[in-house]
């Protein structure tokens, strides 16, 4: 199967079945990429911002259940300019200094639709939400594979408020590129 043939939801069903993708799996975090968007200035102007330190890892079961966690520097975010970025890393946003870290804990993958559904918690500023969200499945060759998919938060669940003048919208949309390498 070549890197970038998507997997079908019974090729993969089939996979967990038979315990070929059983073990432990590492996040190669130089080829993942955990990104951010959102849409200021009364919804007119998007922002895009990517996430430059990740980390993970993840367990499949012989029984093919899986788990795992992705961890976010919060203070890595990178919207290519540097005065945003800094707020987005003080008390009005991320909150660094107190909560250096977002992490997002799979509960559950399971195959659906054109992918997987992955179901989990998400962890901004020491509050956890629960998230679930449709992902493909690609690049399976024994040793890799690639998760691709995006969700949707409400930054305001997470106590992050700050909003001047009603300019930036709550609503915002996180994406998932993550490969893992089996160990």
């Amino acid at each position: 199967m070549s890197q970038s043939e998507q997997i079908t939801p019974s090729a993969l069903q089939e996979l967990l079945g038979d315990g070929k993708l059983a073990g432990s799996w590492a996040l190669d975090a130089a080829r993942s990429e955990i990104g951010l968007k959102s849409k200021s200035m009364w919804g007119m102007m998007p922002v895009k911002g990517v996430f430059r330190e990740v980390t993970g890892s993840g367990t499949v079961s012989a029984a093919g259940d899986v788990t795992g966690t992705v961890t976010v520097a919060a203070g890595s975010i990178d919207t290519k300019m540097k005065k945003r970025d800094e707020h987005l890393r003080s008390a009005d946003f991320f909150d660094v200094g107190n909560t250096p870290d977002i992490t997002f804990a799979a509960e559950q993958v399971t195959p659906s639709g054109e992918g997987v559904t992955v179901t989990g918690t998400l962890t901004v500023r020491d509050r956890t939400r629960p998230v679930s969200f449709a992902a493909r499945v690609s690049g399976f060759d024994g040793a890799q594979v690639a998760l691709d998919g995006e969700f949707q938060v409400n930054r305001a669940d997470f106590g992050l408020t700050w909003n001047q003048l009603g300019m930036s919208s709550v609503h915002n949309t996180i994406t998932v590129h993550a490969v893992f390498i089996k160990q």
